[in-house]
């Protein structure tokens, strides 16, 4: 009977895991729980929200001494009801990565290179430019064409100037990881900056 070498390692681990699964007196099921269980003994248990995309499913983060040590889905969410797709599978490799950046990296106008600078300089620098953007581009009324009724009843096409209190200069793309409140809170600060480009991930 030919064989091929993917059939023979799904056989031979097949037969290697049903043969330390008896020896236990378990079924394949109850010695793949019981290994989760044995690993995450002493864990610290949360649970939150896949980061990836709109869907939103439930993810539980096992952590130890202040590291994360396993990640699976969430049996008791009411949207992915545990299962997870490859890349919710995956999610455990977002923190344990070597090639993980934990700091932000900045490349100056002109530079070739990146560097390393800290979090208290980039969000100074985010707000110094968000602000710098929206006093060059703030509009306080906006010219706009419109039908005036005439005295003698008939229609005449006049521009108007209305109050706008808006930028065109920036605009804002959510987060499929937000929450309703998140979503709420951010519309409420966009708008009080006189933004009127406001996307969503999950909606594009």
């Amino acid at each position: 009977m030919a064989i091929s070498r993917r059939d023979f390692l799904k056989f031979s681990g097949g037969t290697a895991v049903a043969a330390g699964a008896a020896s236990l007196g378990l079924a394949p099921e109850e010695a793949a729980a019981k290994e989760i269980e044995l690993r995450t003994k002493g864990a610290k248990e949360t649970k939150t929200i896949c980061p990836y995309c709109s869907v939103g499913c439930g993810i539980v983060v096992h952590t130890k001494d202040g590291k994360v040590i396993n990640t699976e889905g969430d049996t008791e969410h009411p949207i992915s009801e545990g299962t997870l797709c490859s890349k919710g599978s995956s999610l455990y490799q977002i923190i344990n990565n070597p090639a993980r950046l934990t700091k932000p990296k900045y490349r100056a106008a002109g530079a070739s290179e990146w560097k390393e600078v800290e979090w208290d300089w980039t969000l100074d620098e985010i707000a110094k430019r968000i602000k710098a953007t929206r006093d060059k581009t703030f509009k306080t009324t906006s010219k706009s064409k419109m039908k005036e009724k005439q005295p003698d009843g008939t229609e005449k096409e006049v521009e108007k100037d209305f109050v706008v209190n808006r930028t065109d200069g920036i605009s804002h793309v959510g987060s499929a990881a937000l929450d309703n409140e998140e979503c709420y809170m951010l519309q409420k600060l966009l708008r009080s900056w006189g933004l009127v480009y406001i996307e969503h991930q999950a909606r594009i």
